[in-house]
């Protein structure tokens, strides 16, 4: 009588275990480049006039890293396009125009209050947030038909600056552009200087 045959059993198949779940490490992630600055700019209540919150930069300044970010974050819009002068406005305007005009290879043109500058000028008059003004250029700082960008530290109502092109204006050349570090933009001041470019590192 033939033997029976012995059934085969399945070898059970082997399953690759997983590793137990590991949680991440915990990364610290550092602040954004312009939240870094933002978090040095101070509020001053009641200056220069109660009722008045000023936006005191002079913080930001004092950081090397954060006035690299802010005229990089600056100059980075504008590179490649054709800017001959950048026209800076008393006084803050001085400390980010030369530096931005030393990065994109232009002219620097100081645009101030009546009786600082020596020669000959074009005036225009304007009413600020604070007070009536003048503000003085130069006669023969911008070339004809120049390409020029206007920068100051806060764009508030927008009066200042829109001042500063009409000097530019006077002497035949075009603003191209206006660029600023702080921008308060419920001052509707962006509205004023439209339809030319406005850019601003920092909005509030």
């Amino acid at each position: 009588m033939p033997a029976k045959k012995k059934k085969r059993v399945p070898a059970k198949k082997k399953t690759a275990r997983r590793p137990p779940p590991q949680s991440l490490p915990s990364v610290a992630r550092p602040m954004s480049s312009f939240e870094f600055c933002r978090a040095l700019i101070r509020d001053v209540p009641d200056f220069p006039k109660p009722g008045i919150v000023f936006k005191d930069i002079t913080p930001l300044l004092a950081s090397p890293r954060a006035l690299h970010i802010v005229l990089d974050g600056i100059a980075e819009r504008f590179i490649g396009e054709h800017v001959d002068a950048i026209v800076g406005i008393e006084a803050r305007g001085f400390i980010f125009g030369g530096a931005l005009a030393a990065r994109l290879n232009a002219s620097f043109v100081p645009v101030r209050k009546p009786g600082k500058l020596p020669a000959a000028v074009d005036r225009v008059d304007l009413v600020t947030e604070y007070s009536r003004d003048a503000l003085e250029m130069h006669k023969g700082s911008i070339r004809e038909s120049a390409h020029v960008i206007v920068v100051d530290d806060v764009l508030a109502t927008g009066g200042t600056a829109k001042a500063a092109a009409e000097l530019v204006h006077k002497q035949g050349g075009y603003v191209v552009g206006y660029a600023f570090v702080v921008e308060l933009s419920f001052l509707g001041g962006r509205e004023k200087l439209l339809p030319v470019r406005v850019e601003s590192v920092m909005t509030y």
